[in-house]
């Protein structure tokens, strides 16, 4: 997956924002509001952790694509880009976490 594809699904997520529920996963998960999504998002992460800790390959690699998916959806239905999370990123690049978490506290 490069930057590119998780754009493009960003894209496609904000896309669907406005469709029919009854249409599209996505837009039935946005229109039940963003502490659903986040909701989604938690379990997908827990999922995710579980397969870790087992050690399944490629499980974890198919919970770890729902949670981008989720983390993307919670995203959008706070109304917050996935530009703006890699700026974020792009920021933090080449500065020690241990600094940057002391910057924040």
């Amino acid at each position: 997956m490069t930057d590119d594809t998780l754009s493009r699904l960003a894209a496609t997520i904000a896309a669907r924002k406005g469709a029919d529920p009854d249409t599209s996963w996505t837009a039935k998960l946005l229109a039940m509001g963003p502490e659903k999504a986040a909701q989604k998002f938690g379990e997908e992460a827990v999922e995710a952790i579980v397969e870790a800790v087992r050690g399944d390959r490629e499980k974890l690699t198919a919970e770890a694509a729902d949670v981008l998916y989720h983390l993307l959806v919670m995203l959008t239905a706070r109304d917050v880009a996935l530009s703006d999370v890699l700026a974020e990123l792009a920021r933090r690049e080449g500065r020690s976490g241990i600094d940057e978490k002391a910057s924040r506290g």
